[in-house]
């Protein structure tokens, strides 16, 4: 019993210090630009448009000059369909559409100019709430999806 005991701290020991550590993919990075200005289209997905922000706020800040500068402008918008219905016509799936048009400039001429769409089917839920919360991770993580993908194409973009 005690060997078993001993087997199990050892393994959760071992398990602690040999853990990988996570990072989140674009925190932490000193990144060659920076945003001047980040604007967001006002009839914009306003959720969306927060979550990309906060994302953005990392390296918005500019205080380097030798640092690129860029403004980016964004325009979000959201789209939930219906997918699939019962035979009462009920919905039982949905599908969230999220898109987003971003335009990058550097002193005042057009660098990026492209669009981003991303989707999610689920299912839907009885309880309303639920169903709610369950969009609302939906939303997120899409946005959060076309920030990186906007960042990528930026890196990119400062790479050539």
């Amino acid at each position: 019993m005690n060997k078993l005991i001993i087997k199990i701290i050892f393994v959760i020991y071992i398990g602690f210090t040999l853990s990988c550590s996570y990072t989140p993919l674009f925190s932490g990075k000193n990144y060659n630009f920076g945003f001047e200005q980040i604007n967001f289209i006002e009839e914009g997905e306003k959720d969306a448009n927060r979550i990309i922000k906060n994302k953005f706020t990392l390296i918005q800040q500019v205080n380097d000059k030798k640092l690129k500068k860029y403004i980016i402008s964004i325009k979000t918008s959201k789209v939930k369909k219906i997918v699939l219905k019962d035979s009462k016509g009920d919905p039982v799936k949905f599908e969230l559409v999220l898109k987003a048009n971003y335009e990058v400039r550097d002193n005042e001429k057009v660098i990026v100019n492209k669009e981003i769409e991303r989707k999610n089917i689920y299912d839907n839920n009885s309880d309303k709430f639920k169903l709610k919360e369950k969009e609302k991770i939906i939303l997120e993580n899409l946005a959060g999806n076309i920030s990186d993908m906007i960042l990528t194409s930026i890196i990119i973009l400062d790479d050539n």
